[in-house]
């Protein structure tokens, strides 16, 4: 098993990471990568959906994604990916060789844009 970073963070700065429940609901490939997915993301913003560009086409499909409640970092500086644009990030568990990686999923409890604490 991986080592617990060794990097402390204060209380207050993790503080500053917005987590938030969201619904995927369109999930496509990129045809110029093999490893992503481009997502929408609903987290109950009155703008709509937001884009996510995330690394996990070895782990599934775009199909089995549609409906799939995740957690979100949705206050991450927008990044660029194959020529896409990322406003977020979605959070995963992998095991050590990666073989296997798995979404964080809230229960169906929270409402959509639920923070995460």
């Amino acid at each position: 098993m991986e080592p617990i970073s060794e990097s402390l963070i204060s209380i207050e700065y993790f503080a500053k990471v917005d987590l938030r429940v969201g619904v995927i609901t369109v999930a496509t490939t990129i045809a110029s990568s093999k490893k992503l997915l481009k997502l929408q993301v609903d987290i109950g913003e009155i703008t709509g959906a937001r884009q996510i560009v995330a690394g996990i086409a070895k782990y599934y499909t775009p199909e089995e994604l549609v409906g799939r409640r995740v957690v979100i970092i949705a206050n991450l500086a927008p990044a660029t990916l194959a020529g896409e644009t990322s406003n977020g990030m979605v959070l995963a568990g992998a095991s050590d060789d990666k073989a296997v990686l798995e979404l964080m999923s809230p229960g169906e409890t929270l409402p959509i844009g639920a923070r995460v604490m």
